[in-house]
Formats: C-alpha cells, sequence, structure tokens
C-alpha cells in the first residue's frame, strides 16, 4: 500500500519543502553504499529510506513514501511542462517468474509520432530522471516505453545483480516486443533509447533483433569501460576467480560514480534523491558480466547496421568516449550521427549545468523528428 508522504514531515509541504534547501542533504559526505540524512523529513521517513534494499519490497516502500519529494527538487527536468501527458504503470510476471515494473508517457491529445524504448543505466531505475526525460520526450510528441530491469529499481530480484547479461537483455527484449503488438501503436517507427549501461543493452537488442528498430539514441553507451573504471590486471583476474564461488558479494572496488558522472556540483548532490537507485561496490558476478559485456560488444561494432544518434561528453571518465568513436566508425549503418559534447562528463541528461541539458534534449528530438517526418 502506498504511504502518503505528508505523514513523514514534520510541520513542511512539499513546497516547503522545495524552498527550503529541498535539493541539499547534510553536510558530511556521502559515502558509497552508506544512508544520506536528508534536511525536512521526519525519522519515520528517513527509516524508510535507509532500510536496506535488497529486497524489492523495500525499494518499492521507499519509492511509494519519497517519489513526491523526488519530484520536487530544483533540477531542471522537473522544471519542463508536461501538461497533456497520459502515464501509466504496471507490474507484470515475465517468462522468467519475475515481477517487471513498466511505465509509459503517451501524448494525450494526439496520437503518438513514434514509440521510444528506454534502457536505463547501471544502478539506476525508470522513476526518477528518466521520470523528466520521458515527460519531455512525450511533450514533444513521442510515446516513452520504460520498465526497471530484473534486480534494479521496482522489478523484482536482488538489488543490484546481474547473473547473466544475455538473459537481462532477453527481458528486456520479451517487455518491449509484448508492448509493440498494441495494435494502437504496433504501426508507429520504433525507437531504442540506451543511457550507458543501457547502450549497452540497446546494441545487444539490435544485435539479436537486426530489423526490429528503426534506430537508436545511445548517450554515453557502455562500450567500454573507461580504464580507469577497471582494477588492475592481476586484481580483475582474481576477482573473476571469486565470482565463482561468491557472485552476490558486493567486493569489487569502484569510485565514486555520481562525483565522476555529474559535472554540475548541485545536481551531483542531487542524486542522492535516487533513493532506490543501486550505490553499493558492484556485486562480483555483476562486475564480470559488464566487463564481458564490454569486450564482446566492442568486437561487434562493424555489425551495427540501424540509424544511429551517438552522444558522448568528452570529459567521461566512467565510460570511453573513444569506443564512441569507434562505433561510428565502424557501424555499417549508412544513417549515423555523432556528436562529442566539450567539457561534458557522463551524464549528459542529469548531471549537466542546465544549459547542456536543453542542448543535448534539444539534439535527441530534432534527430527523432528527421527520422519520423
Amino acid at each position: 500500500m502506498a504511504l502518503k508522504p505528508g505523514k513523514f514531515f514534520r510541520r513542511h509541504s512539499i513546497d516547503a519543502f522545495r524552498t527550503k534547501r529541498a535539493n541539499s542533504v547534510r553536510s558530511e559526505k556521502a559515502v558509497m553504499g552508506k544512508p544520506v540524512k536528508f534536511q525536512g523529513i521526519s525519522e519515520e521517513l528517513q527509516k524508510i529510506i535507509d532500510a536496506d534494499m535488497d529486497n524489492v519490497d523495500a525499494r518499492r516502500r521507499a519509492r511509494d513514501a519519497f517519489k513526491d519529494v523526488q519530484l520536487s527538487i530544483d533540477h531542471c527536468l522537473f522544471k519542463m511542462p508536461h501538461a497533456g501527458l497520459k502515464m501509466n504503470e504496471s507490474y507484470e510476471v515475465n517468462s522468467r517468474g519475475l515481477e517487471i515494473y513498466s511505465k509509459s508517457w503517451l501524448p494525450e491529445t494526439s496520437p503518438p509520432k513514434a514509440m521510444v524504448y528506454f534502457c536505463h543505466g547501471y544502478g539506476d531505475t525508470c522513476t526518477f530522471f528518466v521520470e523528466g526525460i520521458a515527460r519531455k520526450l512525450a511533450s514533444s510528441g513521442y510515446g516513452v516505453f520504460a520498465m526497471d530491469y530484473p534486480g534494479f529499481g521496482l522489478s523484482e530480484g536482488l538489488h543490484g545483480y546481474i547473473p547473466c547479461f544475455d538473459k537481462l537483455v532477453d527481458d528486456v527484449i520479451e517487455r518491449y516486443s509484448k508492448v509493440k503488438e498494441n495494435p494502437e501503436i504496433c504501426n508507429l517507427p520504433s525507437f531504442l533509447f540506451g543511457q550507458s549501461m543501457g547502450g549497452a543493452v540497446a546494441l545487444k537488442m539490435h544485435l539479436k533483433q537486426p530489423d526490429a528498430w528503426n534506430g537508436a539514441v545511445l548517450v554515453a553507451p557502455m562500450c567500454k569501460l573507461a580504464d580507469d573504471m577497471v582494477p588492475p590486471w592481476l586484481v580483475t583476474q582474481i576477482l573473476i576467480c571469486i565470482a565463482k564461488f561468491l557472485p552476490k558479494q558486493k567486493l569489487v572496488p569502484q569510485q565514486d560514480l555520481a562525483e565522476l558522472a555529474f559535472r554540475d556540483v548541485k545536481k551531483r548532490e542531487q542524486a542522492a534523491y535516487n533513493v532506490i537507485a543501486y550505490k553499493h561496490k558492484p556485486r562480483l558476478r555483476t562486475a564480470v558480466e559488464l566487463l564481458h559485456i564490454t569486450q564482446e560488444i566492442e568486437k561487434q561494432l562493424d555489425k551495427v547496421s540501424l540509424p544511429l544518434l551517438i552522444l558522448h561528453g568528452k570529459n567521461d571518465t566512467v565510460t570511453d568516449p573513444s569506443i564512441s568513436k569507434a562505433l561510428y566508425e565502424k557501424a555499417s549503418s549508412s544513417d549515423k550521427k555523432l556528436t562529442l559534447y566539450e567539457d561534458a562528463f557522463h551524464s549528459l541528461l542529469e548531471g549537466e549545468p542546465d544549459e547542456m541539458i536543453f542542448r543535448v534534449l534539444g539534439d535527441i528530438i530534432s534527430w527523432l523528428d528527421d527520422h519520423t517526418s
């Protein structure tokens, strides 16, 4: 049952919370995997969002209690006009017996020009920053459909655990193929939209279904992890061996992703409001799967044949922008475009100054318009 957020505030309405430092956390620096203490909320709400998120019930409870606070933060994605949209959330059990969370955003007064199928990044969910991105696309005339992968966000599964990347991709294909059967949208152009790890998901989907998609938007795609993100060779080999016996353990060393991914300091602090994101050290099997999938994709760049829009920050230290260049050069598609943004970090749509976020969104919408007119 959804919890009413108002119950947990001490004399603060949502508007008051927004104006009274709604976007700051207490002065102590957040440590990876450690709870962040938010100002202006009750101890009861803090306890809900501090809970162990390994189980999906805790993640769903935290999201229900905290979602109004999340969407009230002072971030440009949540300030864009979004009136006249139809939004729907659903849960559906897939063929592997896992309950998968999905959400759709559609224009309310006119049929969509095309459908955009969102693939979120590592540790993420489609219930926070993706919400603002999807609203912008839907306000521009596009239908958007997104899901949380098993083990992420509001979908069932051990939090942050990817036992097999290939099965994760199959889960996404299964869900999106079913959505595409809807007679109201089945004849519309269908585009993949992949961010970071979601870029790897989107590319694998295309390689498995070469003729199923009309194009792909890839934002800082994870075709290769930046060298600084991968442990030294000897450490990597040791971790791969340990992963065979302790696959779920959180042992892989990792830097603070928010610090690496968000250039704008204020927006970096706001990333803490994504309370159901996976923020611990990567689980051993997950890290091995991510390493293997990037190596696999890097070897198959020439097999990518669909229309491509590739966007990457030149100062990205999470995923390697040089491999986006290689994807652009090696992809067999004759319809491809690469844009590298000067000074930009990894999170182009969430962590940059407002003007850069608006520019990237504008580039995406212009490309989609060109491919649906």
